[in-house]
């Protein structure tokens, strides 16, 4: 784990206790992707250290209200809750991202006061993705990208782990950004209609 992240436990312990039982705050090492969740305070999606993340990619990174490093109010499902987050990226001292921290709050409680919460209900951002990623999300994916892929001599990898780690970026979302294909098919060193036969193969459609 980067050791810079362990300075944003204590902030995310203050959020999770300042919004109580009904709010949950992660912080993400994206340096290890297979198992990006570093640290969870509260409890709420089940977020638990050593998992991988779920939504960036669909949900922050290719969220319209994107901007300057977050994403602020987008929604999701989780274990049957409907969760309002708010997501950003930490950077080095060199500017490189290196991590993020997503605050989740459940909106099971309010829900059920709807008529006099309202206002806090129609805060959510939409979760539309965007024709054309800025270049900041390009360099995210980008380094997704190369950190999932690793140092491996990826000749020498069987046709079952090429298989896995096309499966792994398919479930993140790392596709749905345009270009990414052909930077995938280039470092595994195969040809782009032979990545989507992985790609199809992992969804089982082969």
């Amino acid at each position: 784990m980067n050791p810079l992240l362990k300075n944003y436990f204590p902030v995310a312990d203050i959020i999770a206790g300042t919004f109580g039982p009904g709010c949950e705050v992660a912080v993400h090492d994206l340096e290890q992707p297979d198992r990006s969740v570093v640290y969870v305070a509260g409890s709420v999606t089940g977020r638990k250290a050593g998992q991988s993340f779920d939504h960036l990619v669909k949900n922050v990174l290719l969220n319209e209200q994107f901007k300057d490093d977050r994403a602020i109010n987008y929604t999701f499902e989780a274990n049957g809750k409907t969760i309002r987050s708010s997501s950003a990226l930490i950077r080095d001292e060199a500017r490189q991202v290196i991590g993020m921290i997503c605050i989740n709050c459940d909106l099971s409680a309010p829900a059920a006061m709807k008529a006099a919460l309202d206002a806090f209900l129609n805060a959510g951002g939409g979760n539309a993705t965007v024709e054309e990623p800025d270049q900041n999300v390009v360099d995210v994916i980008d380094g997704l990208i190369a950190r999932i892929i690793g140092g491996a001599n990826v000749r020498e990898l069987s046709r079952k782990k090429l298989i896995e780690l096309v499966k792994f970026m398919d479930d993140k979302g790392i596709f749905l950004v345009r270009g990414s294909m052909e930077k995938v098919a280039d470092l595994l060193g195969v040809s782009k209609v032979t990545l989507y036969s992985y790609l199809d193969e992992a969804k089982g459609k082969r």
